[in-house]
């Protein structure tokens, strides 16, 4: 089987391995003729990186990278992306990278031709109709980590500095023009990366699979990222090289950022406050507090889960599905509890009071209550 091919839903993908050659056209397609590759730190100098400008030289569109941008982004590397576009003259923008460096040039691309702060859009009720639409640059996204799916979503996580909050922004025009999702870009990624952004991945699948909310197609979706993740991460994990599991990935990345359409949960409602607080890697702190949110959650979604251990063909039902989550997490090396991934003496206060203000926690099975959450946080601290 091919694991090449051309994909218009959600949006425009270019999907295989050597596709990063295809930059100039996916310019072209989204009518971009000066870009700017927004990139984090750790990522600028890398060969993956350099190779892609090389590309984009080479096919005379320029060679301008703004890569100032944070683990978990913020306001600040925000204004100054936007500097760095209108200084240069761009008019479109590559989001390359993580979800830090997606987020960020997502975020770049929609805020370069506003006027309101970024946080007049936050995702809430109809706000995003205060942005300007037709001031809203193309991008295009170039994932090289296989979880956060930010390359197909309309919205960008960005921490508020001076609250410690991760906010969701949100626009129908934030979604990139093109995305190329070449597997030969992630085969760099550390292990601890590819173990964490991989149960991001599978964190969305599963907590739009236990969403109360009514979406048939996000379902369906759910329930194979679900198995592509449990089939392909270890094998990505263990041997890096491997294109087919890491193709695999990418797919389940995208198909989680598909489907939680339908709704997220406890899970990142709890890792938002705790990523912006104590600046813990996301996906890794999503499967850290995975299984706690499982246990709290069990009365509405033990059924559920037990027709999706039959068809991940886990035994046991639901329990046989949470000791899944489990072996898996010690499997990749996920930290086994928070003070494990870092963090210590934790503010119970400041996570209690960001979870029940974080969006999330519309998508949760049970109502996230101060009780509930104060419970849930037992289990976690």
């Amino acid at each position: 089987m091919s694991l090449t091919a051309n994909w218009s839903y959600p949006t425009a993908i270019r999907f295989g391995a050597g596709r990063i050659q295809e930059l100039p056209e996916a310019c072209a397609q989204a009518g971009i003729t000066k870009p700017l590759l927004v990139t984090d730190r750790g990522l600028a100098d890398l060969p993956i990186t350099q190779g892609a400008l090389d590309v984009l030289e080479a096919a005379g569109l320029g060679r301008a990278l703004f890569a100032d941008v944070d683990p978990n982004p913020n306001e600040a590397n925000l204004t100054a992306g936007v500097v760095a576009f209108r200084s240069g003259g761009h008019d479109g923008v590559i989001a390359f990278g993580g979800g830090s460096g997606l987020d960020l040039g997502k975020m770049v691309a929609f805020m370069a031709g506003q006027t309101r702060p970024v946080w007049d859009f936050e995702d809430i009720g109809d706000w995003w109709t205060r942005a300007d639409a037709d001031a809203i640059y193309p991008n295009i996204a170039v994932p090289t980590t296989a979880g956060t799916g930010s390359e197909v979503g309309r919205a960008s996580v960005l921490t508020n500095a001076d609250t410690q909050e991760k906010k969701i922004i949100f626009h129908p025009k934030v979604l990139p023009s093109v995305v190329i999702a070449d597997p030969e870009l992630t085969v760099g990624m550390p292990a601890f990366i590819t173990a964490g952004t991989g149960m991001d991945a599978f964190a969305h699948c599963l907590e739009a699979f236990c969403s109360p909310h009514y979406h048939p197609m996000s379902q369906g979706i759910a329930l194979e990222g679900m198995r592509l993740v449990k089939d392909n991460l270890p094998r990505a994990y263990d041997t890096p090289d491997d294109l087919e599991a890491r193709a695999h990935m990418m797919s389940a990345a995208m198909m989680g950022a598909t489907a939680f359409q339908k709704g997220l949960g406890a899970i990142h409602a709890l890792s938002h406050p705790i990523g912006a607080i104590y600046h813990t890697h996301h996906g890794t702190t999503n499967a850290v507090v995975m299984q706690a949110v499982l246990d709290a959650n069990r009365p509405a979604i033990a059924d559920r889960l037990a027709m999706a251990a039959r068809y991940l063909g886990i035994d046991g039902g639901f329990d046989g599905f949470y000791a899944f989550v489990g072996d898996l997490n010690a499997r990749l090396g996920i930290p086994a509890d928070l003070a494990a991934l870092g963090v210590t003496n934790p503010d119970r206060a400041a996570i209690l009071q960001g979870a029940l203000k974080d969006p999330s926690c519309g998508g949760n099975p049970i109502e996230m209550t101060e009780d509930y959450t104060n419970a849930l946080l037992d289990r976690v601290l």
